[in-house]
């Protein structure tokens, strides 16, 4: 082995780690509490160790190399390995210092982000969260250790990511205060000739509601589809659509931006809300006390 191989500790795998989830040196050396120079001199050791870039300079960002891409998973097990164990026989909550990352629509982090980060923070003042948007189903992000935990509508997982049901939402009609529509009995057919507004990451026009009017011989038209449940409740306050939203999830959106709500006229099923991690950390004791913050804070929605 070569020498400089011989001498890399935890410590550069840490650093490995970290500046390859934050990509730039600054906020690497912030998290990991030492200065710009330092984090910049340990990222010429890892280099030096690698015999790679490890991060190049792209514009005004740093990206990483391929290299770096190929084991970043492994070196981030490596480091969760190694804190489990120093965390796992006896987990001292006041002097844990790590940061969590989730990745969930932008509607679950308004809504339950900061009461979240609360009850954290209340046992471990050291821990820090961070919050990534919904990726595509098939990221790959649990398995290759970029977000520690996944919150939404899971779809099919492999057999080494962890589901765990949250809870079931049933969802309601959103529109502007004042719209047409609120005037009168919402009957299948009149919710069906209105102009509508999805929800969809990946843009799709048709979904859950489309399949139940079909049932009743009806068709409606969608004029235009949302990334987020946030984007579109901003959407929908100042437009005629008509759109969708969780009847529990999103109350606290719904109510502070005035929008109102009504029962959907046809049979839509619950929309099924759950926490999905990677096996690697079912018996990580911080992993598990996150696992129980984020129960008790959905349990309480």
């Amino acid at each position: 082995m070569h020498e400089t191989h011989s001498r890399l500790d935890l410590n550069l795998l840490v650093s490995l780690d970290v500046l390859l989830q934050e990509q730039s040196v600054g906020a690497a050396a912030a998290r990991l509490h030492l200065s710009e120079p330092a984090m910049s001199r340990t990222l010429a050791r890892i280099r030096k160790a690698l015999g790679d870039p490890v991060l190049v300079r792209s514009g005004r960002a740093m990206v990483p190399t391929p290299r770096a891409l190929a084991i970043h998973a492994e070196v981030h097990e490596l480091v969760e390995r190694a804190n489990s164990v120093f965390t796992e026989r006896a987990l001292d909550l006041a002097a844990l210092d790590r940061t969590f990352t989730f990745q969930a629509d932008d509607s679950i982090t308004a809504v339950a982000a900061a009461t979240l980060l609360g009850r954290m923070r209340a046992e471990a003042p050291g821990v820090s969260i961070r919050s990534l948007p919904e990726g595509a189903a098939d990221s790959g992000a649990l398995r290759e250790g970029r977000i520690d935990l996944e919150i939404g509508a899971i779809a099919d997982r492999p057999p080494d990511v962890v589901v765990e049901p949250l809870l079931d939402d049933l969802g309601v009609g959103v529109v502007r205060a004042g719209h047409p529509l609120l005037d009168g009995e919402i009957t299948p057919e009149r919710f069906a000739a209105a102009e509508h507004l999805t929800t969809s990451r990946r843009g799709r026009l048709e979904g859950p509601i489309d399949t139940a009017l079909a049932a009743y011989g009806l068709r409606r038209r969608v004029v235009a589809s949302a990334p987020s449940f946030s984007s579109a409740l901003l959407i929908l306050l100042t437009t005629d659509l008509v759109g969708r939203a969780g009847r529990r999830l999103h109350a606290p959106l719904i109510d502070r931006l005035g929008l109102a709500v009504f029962d959907f006229p046809i049979e839509v099923p619950p929309v099924a809300l759950a926490m999905a991690w990677h096996h690697r950390y079912e018996t990580d004791a911080a992993h598990a006390w996150l696992r129980g913050c984020v129960r008790e804070v959905f349990t309480a929605l």
